[in-house]
């Protein structure tokens, strides 16, 4: 298998798996398996993950550029400035609870172990958190307590790769009241400062670097970017229409399946 096709597929499954309440890391350890030293060739570069995380930002900013524009207009109005104010809240949680544990001293395992847990834990939650809320009208609101808590989940994801960042935040919100549709909207919005502080940090330690860039396979990168960015694009937009009629549940079985199938092959 040639370097375009891996970047493709590894593009492609970035793409949905970034925002589907399932593993990212868990399905890119499985397609490392499948695809040997072709996809970790592709995955070296640490541009790779910036770029599909840049594809992912200008996903959420497609789908919600409606809402986003009102947000930036209205600012000044009270619902719409708390709001935002609710948004850089559960990102100073975040943020500031990462530095916290970096200065801990806390890294990050690399060991498949971790993600197999974190993969099929988190499927089980969303099992927990579906029959907790049977029955239950979701409000449209966002406290500031939900704020906090989803700054929290956010923060948990982060530490344990293999949770989900989106699964955590939309289950989060959920548990605290929250309607399944606000939810969504809230950690993909969310997702657009996460994922840029992110990409920049990365650049910030060195990945541009004098004499780094000119090594880097800038078309590739390109590519992957574009196909990142239509592949989470569609997936958004189809997971509004379906949190409309249904439930989580079915995510929850892929993970525990996808976590077992995980776990047999390492």
């Amino acid at each position: 298998m040639g370097t375009w096709l891996a970047t493709l597929i590894l593009a492609v499954t970035e793409g949905i798996t970034e925002f589907l309440p399932v593993s990212s890391t868990g399905h890119l350890l499985l397609l490392q398996h499948l695809f040997g030293a072709q996809a970790n060739l592709v995955q070296r570069s640490d541009l790779f993950n910036t770029v599909i995380q840049t594809g992912a930002v200008l996903a959420v900013l497609a789908v919600f550029g409606r809402r986003v524009v009102h947000l930036a207009r209205s600012w000044q109005s009270r619902e719409e400035g708390q709001y935002i104010a609710k948004l850089l809240t559960s990102f100073a949680v975040t943020v500031i609870g990462g530095l916290g544990l970096k200065l801990a001293g806390l890294h990050l395992p690399t060991s498949p172990g971790p993600v197999i847990w974190a993969t099929i834990v988190g499927g089980l939650g969303i099992i927990a958190v579906e029959a907790y809320l049977k029955g239950k009208e979701g409000s449209s609101g966002i406290t500031w307590p939900t704020a906090v808590m989803v700054g929290i989940a956010q923060l948990v994801a982060a530490i344990f790769p293999g949770t989900s960042r989106s699964a955590a935040t939309i289950l989060a919100a959920m548990a605290m009241g929250v309607a399944r549709r606000q939810a969504v909207e809230f950690s993909f919005l969310l997702g657009v400062p996460t994922l840029l502080a992110a990409g920049l940090l990365e650049v910030g330690l060195g990945v541009l670097r004098p004499g780094r860039a000119v090594q880097e396979d800038w078309a590739q990168l390109s590519f992957a970017m574009m196909v990142a960015a239509g592949t989470a694009f569609l997936t958004v937009r189809w997971l509004l229409g379906y949190v409309q009629r249904h439930t989580f549940r079915p995510f929850a079985w892929y993970r525990l399946v996808l976590g077992g199938l995980i776990m047999w092959i390492y």
